[in-house]
């Protein structure tokens, strides 16, 4: 199965529809995976004119709790969750806007979760991230920190496809992902939509 992976479109601040570039990037695509900072749910219905879209909205405070004590946005759409938690082709993925770690007190960019492992040796993942989901998970897709980001440690896979439109923070064309599924496979790569430019 063939995921297209969006994080961060900032509709309608940054634009009145995600960057037209998404629709060659995400050529082919089986579903769409959007994880936060949607705004409004009109960004949702444009991606679904590619495929299925389901996301995990952004949450009004610091940490995921319950979905009585937070205002999540597009509320009430029935494509948006605070999480989302999918299992394909024998994989069980975490959907998540801000991958908050208690044991973690940077934001989640790249190499952080690799310093983090070299300075406490002891950190387990796999427990920390189940403990977020309530079920183990094998692949993490969370968004938030617009600096795209594949890393695999202690057997999880975590993905941040960056952002289409503020890249590492700044305002421009930027990235999504591609998350290719088989049973006991699984491939990720970030793809840079100037290289869609017509």
């Amino acid at each position: 199965m063939k995921i297209g992976l969006i994080s961060d479109t900032h509709v309608p601040s940054m634009g009145e529809s995600p960057p037209v570039e998404i629709i060659d990037a995400f050529n082919g695509v089986d579903l769409i995976l959007h994880t936060g900072n949607i705004h409004v749910p009109s960004a949702l219905d444009w991606l679904e004119t590619i495929a299925p879209v389901k996301a995990a909205g952004s949450i009004d405070g610091d940490r995921f709790e319950s979905p009585e004590n937070f205002s999540i946005e597009c509320q009430g759409d029935p494509r948006v969750s605070p999480i989302q938690i999918l299992e394909i082709e024998g994989h069980k993925i975490g959907v998540i806007n801000n991958l908050l770690i208690n044991e973690i007190d940077d934001e989640l960019r790249p190499g952080v979760i690799e310093r983090q492992i070299k300075n406490k040796p002891e950190l387990n993942f796999p427990k920390m991230i189940e403990s977020i989901f309530d079920t183990p998970i094998n692949i993490v897709v969370f968004g938030r920190m617009n600096y795209a980001m594949i890393e695999e440690h202690q057997g999880i896979l975590f993905i941040n496809s960056g952002s289409p439109v503020l890249p590492r923070n700044l305002r421009k064309l930027g990235n999504v992902g591609i998350l290719d599924l088989t049973i006991g496979q699984r491939k990720a790569s970030i793809l840079e939509l100037s290289q869609f430019t017509k």
